[in-house]
């Protein structure tokens, strides 16, 4: 089955689709994408590496889960679907804190060029069932650990996770007590009636 992304133009309003085969490469346009923390009721994060075969930075550590929606899919739906394919779990409802987070980042001659909100959710615990195809490993870390490493330069993960550990260490110690963001923020293309943002992830 082919799976599409979600084209944006400058300003994020969706303009097309494109097979996600064929998206990436050297000039890569714009679209939709998400990344998801998740945490477990003791605080501790869910780190996942990209497994060795992907197509795009494979073997780099990373957030808990990345993505791209479908077309006409909720970010949030888009995000349990992937968690439940790539890391056998279901996670509750998820919260956007990073509506407006975009990036750039290049590796071996692949660009990724997304418009990608960031959400936190909660997971009842830490079992885990891997797909192989998509998670080289895991490692679960105290949130504050993980921020602190990232940002002195300790533990390296993706550009992007750089990126939005930067921003989201404003929000707070506490992932369970970020606050939501206003879904308003969100690019055009991800602004749908159904998506409406969970409560805070306590």
């Amino acid at each position: 089955m082919t799976e599409l992304v979600v084209l944006l133009d400058d300003h994020g309003s969706a303009v097309g689709t494109q097979d996600k085969a064929t998206v990436h490469h050297g000039a890569t346009p714009l679209h939709l994408a998400f990344s998801a923390y998740l945490v477990d009721p003791d605080g501790m994060l869910l780190v996942t590496q990209r497994a060795p075969t992907k197509a795009t930075f494979p073997g780099v550590w990373t957030n808990s889960v990345c993505g791209h929606p479908g077309p006409g899919e909720a970010l949030d739906a888009a995000a349990g679907r992937r968690a439940l394919d790539e890391l056998g779990v279901t996670v509750g409802e998820l919260q956007l804190v990073l509506p407006e987070f975009a990036y750039v980042a290049e590796q071996d001659g692949v660009v990724e060029n997304e418009r990608c909100p960031v959400f936190v959710g909660m997971l009842p615990g830490r079992e885990l069932g891997l797909d192989p195809t998509e998670v080289g490993g895991a490692e679960w870390v105290p949130w504050a650990t993980f921020a602190d490493e990232v940002l002195d330069g300790r533990r390296v993960v993706s550009s992007w996770c750089r990126e939005q550990v930067e921003q989201l260490v404003q929000l707070g110690p506490d992932p369970a007590h970020w606050p939501a963001a206003d879904p308003a923020l969100l690019p055009p293309a991800a602004r749908m009636e159904r998506w409406t943002p969970g409560p805070a992830a306590e």
